[in-house]
């Protein structure tokens, strides 16, 4: 009964080890969104994926980037406008539009007496409280939307309140938690401005960019994580992309480190499940050793690593 008790405790220890991973990730430097149909590229797509919440915030492009008229390379989203300046230190180039105060006119305040439930962030600006307090809190605060602009007004017969950068809107017929949303000011400032409406038009999808691998996702573990001394074992290696989808023709190599300092190493590559096997035998291994596996694998010359082990029991 105790040894079944040991064998069972190292099994549930050496198959915590045996997913192991290593993600080598490359910069994305373009990125096709399907939802609107527009590329986001360079140093504006490093920015929107700087943010953990840029869907939040930013929503998905509505055009691709164009020079503006008065000489700027801009891009439109849904709740933003990305403006690109040259002349800044690295890192602080790409700035976004005051879309808050360029769109702003007061339609008079909604009256809020609730200290408790409320803050300022500066002498003149005005306080913002409850749901939109905690909202403005969790996603950035001042540095992501700017001071407030206003209190609580209805606009359009919605509850909103603006910010330098942006307009936040109180939406009842959501789910309990989702109620405030950032408007969709980046719209309503490309149809203030006369944009080009064909800018809107969705853009097509260059395939071969979409299927490109930019990184790679390596794991893998052994069927038995523990054998007899003279035995049989089968290693299994998974091969995924950056979007975790399978990778196969990967040329993997599996180098097995044992005990006496010995090593056997095989290449394998992987399936259209990205999959690849590597069959193992050995004999009179001594009992209680730990045998490590080194798995490398290659595609296009992206590569990613893992290690997986078995341990010799009996």
């Amino acid at each position: 009964m105790i040894r079944k008790l040991v064998v069972l405790v190292i099994v549930i220890c050496f198959l915590s080890i045996n997913w192991g991973s290593v993600h080598v990730q490359q910069i994305e430097t373009s990125k096709f969104f399907s939802e609107t149909g527009h590329y986001v590229k360079g140093d504006f797509l490093t920015f929107y994926n700087s943010s953990p919440n840029a869907t939040v915030i930013y929503g998905y492009p509505i055009t691709e980037e164009f020079t503006s008229k008065d000489g700027v390379t801009i891009q439109y989203f849904q709740r933003a406008r990305f403006e690109y300046r040259a002349e800044l230190p690295a890192g602080q180039r790409v700035q976004l539009t005051s879309l808050g105060q360029a769109t702003f006119v007061s339609t008079g305040a909604v009256n809020i007496n609730s200290p408790a439930a409320c803050r300022t962030y500066s002498k003149n600006s005005p306080a913002v409280c409850f749901a939109f307090l905690e909202f403005f809190e969790k996603y950035g605060g001042t540095a992501q939307f700017g001071y407030p602009l206003s209190g609580f007004e209805y606009h359009e017969n919605v509850l909103v309140q603006y910010f330098e950068k942006a307009r936040l809107e109180w939406q009842p017929g959501k789910p309990e938690g989702q109620h405030v949303v950032v408007s969709d000011l980046g719209r309503i400032y490309f149809e203030k401005l006369n944009e080009d409406p064909g800018l809107l038009a969705p853009v097509k999808a260059d395939n071969t960019t979409q299927n490109q691998i930019k990184s790679i996702h390596v794991r893998a573990f052994v069927l038995k994580a523990v054998t007899l001394n003279t035995d049989s074992q089968l290693i299994y290696i998974i091969v995924q992309d950056q979007l975790l989808q399978a990778v196969a023709d990967a040329k993997c190599s599996a180098v097995v480190h044992w005990k006496d300092g010995r090593t056997d190493s095989n290449t394998i590559s992987t399936n259209s499940s990205g999959i690849g096997l590597m069959a193992l035998s050995f004999s009179n291994q001594p009992y209680g050793s730990l045998v490590y596996i080194d798995a490398t694998c290659v595609i296009k010359e992206i590569k990613g690593s893992t290690i997986t082990s078995f341990r010799i029991w009996y």
